[in-house]
């Protein structure tokens, strides 16, 4: 793609950033050149504005190994070792790495996250596709999926996390804001959430689910520790805890809401180490067992989760 100077002046780019293009611009004036002569130059910013205006391309680089202040690829990067910037790494297509990924700034990708490592930045990570990592996720910012999420370890994430579709941790799962999950969400080890948490279809934690709002799921909640919540719990289905099962306070517990009344006991039980207070709604079928459920145990089909 060649960008000519009339071509970029129609996308209205800021004063500084066009006097530059226009004494600046590499030979013809390639996309993915010039993308490289702004991250050269310290303009990343720049470089990422040009993306957004521009969008992705079909091109596909494939390298050893990335180390460098920033990239800026409007294609898809295929790297078989790890991934190493001080900045921003940002594609317009997919990334897939067969080591880590560390970035001292946001991780920005159009499609599909593939790490065969850690995934690990101090901003923002978004995906536009699915995120799959053999390692463990970190994030100082938002964790932003607009696919499934899955990862082998541990996701803390310092913002909220969004999966837009099915969410699969293998250890602790820890946001410092609000979790949304379009569809299923299972987890290993613990779950925290900051603020609230809600999950379009099942949940289900190997040990202790809090947050510090409502809990919401569409099917139903299942923990091998306590749940606790700072504000309601709600559930289309059934809600067990091996521990303790409570809202916050002035709020109650409301189980079986998306099941009749007269399947309460089948298809919306309530389970907790002693009765919860604020028992609104569901069966009460007493004293859970203690068992964790970690990912690789089917749940009871009874919970949601199908």
């Amino acid at each position: 793609m060649d960008l000519t100077k009339d071509f970029v002046r129609a996308k209205r780019p800021c004063s500084s950033g066009f006097r530059w293009f226009v004494r600046n611009r590499p030979a013809g004036g390639d996309y993915q050149d010039l993308l490289d002569a702004l991250v050269a130059a310290g303009r990343v910013s720049d470089a990422c504005w040009l993306l957004d205006q521009f969008g992705p391309v079909d091109t596909v680089l494939e390298l050893d190994s990335v180390d460098a202040e920033a990239i800026v690829f409007a294609g898809t990067l295929r790297v078989r070792g790890g991934i190493d910037v001080d900045t921003l790494a940002r594609a317009g297509g997919s990334i897939h790495a067969g080591g880590g990924i560390r970035a001292g700034g946001a991780v920005q990708v159009g499609e599909d996250l593939r790490a065969g490592g850690q995934v690990r930045c101090a901003g923002l990570l978004q995906v536009g596709g699915h995120l799959r990592a053999d390692w463990g996720v970190e994030a100082g910012g938002d964790l932003r999926c607009a696919g499934d999420l899955r990862v082998a370890w541990g996701v803390a994430c310092e913002g909220a996390l969004s999966v837009a579709g099915r969410a699969t941790v293998g250890a602790d799962l820890v946001a410092g804001g609000r979790i949304e999950c379009a569809r299923s969400l299972r987890v290993g080890g613990r779950i925290e959430a900051a603020e609230g948490l809600r999950a379009g279809q099942g949940i289900l934690a190997g040990g202790d689910l809090r947050c510090g709002d409502h809990l919401d799921a569409g099917w139903g909640i299942r923990a091998g520790g306590a749940i606790v919540a700072g504000g309601s719990v709600r559930a289309g289905e059934g809600v067990e805890s091996a521990g303790e099962l409570s809202a916050g306070r002035g709020y109650g517990i409301h189980a079986g809401l998306a099941v009749r009344r007269d399947a309460w006991d089948a298809s919306a039980p309530v389970r907790a180490s002693r009765r919860p207070e604020g028992l609104v709604s569901g069966w009460w079928a007493g004293e859970a067992a203690d068992r964790a459920v970690p990912p690789g145990i089917e749940p009871a089909l009874a919970l949601g989760f199908r």
